[in-house]
């Protein structure tokens, strides 16, 4: 089934979305493949702050998602992996949203204006990291036509990971 998908927009997280972001994602269901439990709000701070700095100095960030009412729903776009462990120097692509927003087709739209974004600042290709029993975040990087690479374990969690990955040189590509 093709469905439209819903009208998105990115922007660059400003520090009130770091309040926003930390009320939303303030559920279990949410943050079940991330510890379960939202970060405190400095945290989100901090993130939102990083990723300013990510789009001044890159080009890309964890943008924000606006829905088509201008409310903040989650964030999507990516970052530098910059673990000591998995995919040393590679661009991972990423999303989180408020639960009352799954399964609408918001963070395939806004991942792939993120796919779109990255190939205009000439990144060749990205990566998502996703817990193996993630089946909607799986189903997403299907949707985006990532390919699965490699299975991983998780350092701290000791969880199974899926690394999947994405050839943006090729016009194929989502």
């Amino acid at each position: 089934m093709n469905r439209a998908l819903p009208a998105v927009r990115l922007r660059v997280p400003t520090h009130e979305d770091a309040i926003v972001w930390h009320r939303i994602f303030d559920d279990p269901d949410v943050m079940e493949f991330q510890g379960g439990r939202a970060a405190e709000l400095s945290v989100y701070e901090e993130l939102t702050a990083r990723q300013r700095r990510h789009d001044a100095q890159l080009g890309f960030c964890l943008w924000t998602v606006l829905d088509d009412a201008g409310r903040v729903i989650g964030f999507t776009g990516a970052q530098p992996w910059e673990r000591a462990w998995g995919p040393a120097g590679e661009v991972e692509i990423g999303w989180r949203l408020g639960r009352e927003h799954w399964g609408k087709g918001y963070v395939t739209a806004a991942a792939r204006q993120t796919l779109e974004r990255m190939r205009a600042v000439g990144i060749p290709g990205v990566v998502a990291m996703v817990d193996a029993r993630n089946s909607r975040s799986i189903a997403v990087t299907q949707r985006l036509g990532m390919r699965l690479a490699e299975t991983f374990t998780t350092p701290a969690s000791q969880r199974a990971g899926h690394c999947y990955r994405l050839d943006l040189r090729h016009a194929d590509a989502a």
